[in-house]
């Protein structure tokens, strides 16, 4: 009678499955929400000391500016660390995730790391959308429960930012990928006898044998003296010492269980469950070897590869593929089938994933893939523009017509400056001006205020639009609403003069955010032909791409705010830049129409890959 097998310890952890070219499953243990949870509290801790870090250089270098020998050039630093720290608190997890495989210091500590739902390296686009989406998992109030309830509760455990990156956050612990190798030049014994242990009786002494080492010495020792007394009767010229008996024994059977006559051990599920351990013996070194490669290929990349390097990498990544799809059919122990998921996936990584692809050329993001994703997402800029023209129109005619009700939304501060304008028009003084050595810092302040409202365009696109929406309209109407106080006081030409150099391209930036988020919300509102899931994995790919055509914009248009609008300059010159501005916007389209009619996809508001 073939000996029973013990019933598998129940799991608790989620799994997700991704099928390979090669039609072998590979298993990713879903990272849970403890671990996540750790991950993030120990990234925001290491976020939070390094911001202070910036923050105290920023308070030593303003301090400085003050003093009379500072100068222009203090202006300029803090400006830089201002930007500096905006790049900090919005980049830390995106770059990380890019650029260290998927983890940040947090992930690595907790062994964990986010990949693509298909098992590859995650990429740069899907870092930064998962991560500029984290504005709306972080709701209300930094308080992370959106994030944790969808976390919770979704089959795979994402959170807003994976759903639209498509992305996963799995277990990985590298320095746990490693299997007890035989020792080197072992023979392969011939005729040992069979197996004395049975097959359950085996997989218990080698669990205890393969953690003996990190046990404590008392449970060692326990454990030793109740395992040998299990089996002393059958071995009676054991030696007394517990623990070096289980040494002996283990050693001796799995020489027997290594030895071809065990193959031939009975019958039925005792003879594949010893051809699975001569499997895993006579192939664990190829896998340990293969793993080494992947790992390092992983890291690294395939570019370093000759020709004949990678065809040979290839073909070892589609033995090992192989063999674990044979481990499978053995029914080989647990452990050794998470090993070999880890070293195919790491493999499948190396060999599939991004890694080795050379990076797309800046000049060519920047003047073709950008402008082209802007243009292709125009009907929905052109909606976010409506959503912002008209409920400014709006704010307008109220304060005009009711000037009153501007005291009662308006901020104390911009009816405070309203009434101060006429004596500072009077002065020759324009809206906002402020003294040369404090330029540059109006400007880097102005640049990362108006590139987060950008990024809050965006990431709200995932709640149906509601939330865009709402930063549209809402920004429309406090526009007009200024505007018209303004004109109440006989001062629109004064704040237009300061609003003339960089409002076309401020304005135009936010259009494309929005429209950005109502990309967002079309794919999870109308995804049409595809699934909504994928609807939404292909939009955020275009829209994070619009996000980064507005960011350009906004780069230029804060720094002419800093440095022109806010400064003395003759109202003719803010006018003509003005003009110029608009002209760029006109050229930044067209270019953007060039590069989309070269592309073959079809248009990217349709949901179709980009």
């Amino acid at each position: 009678m073939p000996p029973t097998r013990a019933p598998r310890t129940p799991e608790f952890s989620r799994r997700i499955s991704v099928e390979t070219p090669e039609h072998v499953t590979l298993k990713f243990e879903l990272a849970g929400l403890g671990s996540r949870a750790a991950a993030a509290i120990y990234d925001i801790v290491a976020l939070g000391f390094i911001a202070i870090a910036v923050g105290v250089l920023f308070a030593v270098v303003a301090g400085g500016l003050m003093s009379a020998t500072s100068g222009a050039g203090g202006g300029w630093v803090s400006a830089g660390l201002i930007l500096l720290f905006f790049g900090v608190v919005w980049g830390y997890f995106a770059l990380f995730e890019a650029f260290s495989e998927g983890r940040t210091p947090g992930k690595r500590r907790m062994g964990i790391r986010v990949v693509m739902d298909t098992g590859h390296p995650v990429t740069f686009q899907a870092a930064m959308v998962r991560n500029l989406v984290r504005i709306v998992d972080v709701q209300p109030g930094f308080s992370y429960v959106v994030g944790i309830l969808f976390a919770a509760f979704h089959p795979a455990n994402k959170r807003l930012g994976d759903i639209v990156a498509g992305t996963i956050v799995v277990r990985d612990r590298p320095e746990d990928l490693t299997l007890a190798l035989p020792a080197t030049g072992e023979a392969e014994p011939i005729n040992a006898g069979p197996p004395r242990l049975s097959d359950d009786e085996f997989r218990l002494l080698d669990q205890f044998m393969a953690r003996y080492v990190e046990l404590p010495a008392a449970v060692r020792d326990r454990f030793a003296a109740e395992l040998a007394g299990r089996l002393a009767d059958r071995f009676p010229d054991r030696d007394p010492r517990p623990g070096t008996f289980l040494m002996h024994l283990h050693r001796d059977e799995r020489d027997r269980r290594r030895a071809r006559t065990a193959v031939r051990r009975g019958a039925g599920g005792a003879a594949a469950l010893a051809s699975g351990d001569r499997f895993v013996a006579l192939r664990q070194p190829v896998w340990e070897r293969f793993r080494e490669r992947a790992s390092a290929a992983e890291r690294r990349g395939l570019k370093n590869f000759t020709g004949r390097e990678l065809t040979a990498f290839a073909a070892d990544y589609r033995m090992v593929a192989a063999d674990l799809a044979r481990a499978r059919t053995y029914a080989v122990d647990p452990r050794v089938l998470a090993y070999l998921e880890r070293v195919v996936s790491s493999g499948h990584n190396a060999l599939y994933g991004l890694r080795g692809v050379s990076r797309l050329p800046i000049g060519r993001l920047l003047l073709t893939e950008l402008p082209a994703a802007a243009y292709r997402a125009r009907r929905y800029v052109l909606a976010a523009c409506l959503m912002f023209v008209l409920p400014g129109i709006a704010g307008y005619v109220l304060i005009r017509e009711q000037p009153e009700v501007a005291r009662q939304v308006l901020p104390d501060e911009m009816i405070a400056r309203a009434e101060a304008g006429l004596y500072r028009q009077q002065e020759g003084v324009g809206y906002a001006q402020s003294p040369d050595p404090f330029l540059p810092i109006v400007a880097s302040t102005i640049i990362a205020n108006n590139v987060q409202v950008a990024f809050g365009a965006f990431a709200f696109g995932i709640t149906a639009g509601v939330g865009t929406v709402f930063v549209l309209v809402f920004n429309g109407l406090f526009f007009g609403a200024i505007l018209g106080m303004f004109a109440n006081y006989g001062l629109a030409g004064w704040i237009l003069t300061f609003v003339a150099g960089h409002g076309v391209l401020e304005l135009t930036a936010i259009f494309m955010a929005g429209g950005a988020g109502l990309l967002i919300a079309r794919a999870l509102v109308a995804p049409g032909d595809l699934t909504r899931r994928d609807a939404l994995v292909t939009a955020g790919r275009t829209a994070v791409r619009v996000v980064g055509a507005a960011v350009c914009l906004l780069l230029l248009a804060g720094t002419i705010e800093g440095l022109l609008s806010a400064s003395g300059a003759p109202a003719a010159f803010k006018l003509g830049v003005s003009a110029a501005s608009a002209l760029l916007v006109v050229l930044y389209f067209e270019a953007g129409r060039r590069a989309a009619a070269s592309f073959s996809s079809p248009e990217t508001g349709r949901a179709s890959p980009s």
